[in-house]
This record gives structure tokens, sequence and C-alpha cells, in this order.
């Protein structure tokens, strides 16, 4: 390997769940969306299915787990 440069790996499982838009900010779906769905009313369902930006505080532990999606 050439000498100074380390390529880093990025982490799978966080590289599914997590998406970087044009504008850099990370988005994750919402949790709550498998199962017991019949107690939950349609709006609830339909919201669940969007995605929500993350926590500030969290995107310097996202950069390190996909390093090549910023």
């Amino acid at each position: 390997m050439a000498k100074g440069k380390v390529k880093m790996k990025t982490n799978r499982s966080a590289a599914k769940r997590f998406k970087v838009t044009a504008t850099g900010k990370v988005l994750h779906k919402k949790s709550g969306k498998s199962h017991l769905l019949r107690k939950k009313n349609r709006k609830t369902k339909r919201h669940l299915g969007k995605y929500k930006e993350i926590f500030k505080g969290f995107y310097s532990h996202i950069k390190e787990c996909i390093p090549y999606k910023f």
C-alpha cells in the first residue's frame, strides 16, 4: 500500500440506514413501521414512512461510518 494514504472501510450497516442529501443533511427512516400496524391510525403510518433528519450532534460519528457519502 502507498505510504501515507489509508483507505477507510465503509460501515455497510450504516450505509444502508442513512442517506446524505445534496446539502449535506443526514436522513434516516423512522422506526415503528414494521409490525403492530393495526393499532396505529392511517396518519401515524403515513408519517412513519417518511425520512427524518438526524440530530446534528451525531454527524461526526456518521461521517466516520460512511466517509464516502459526504
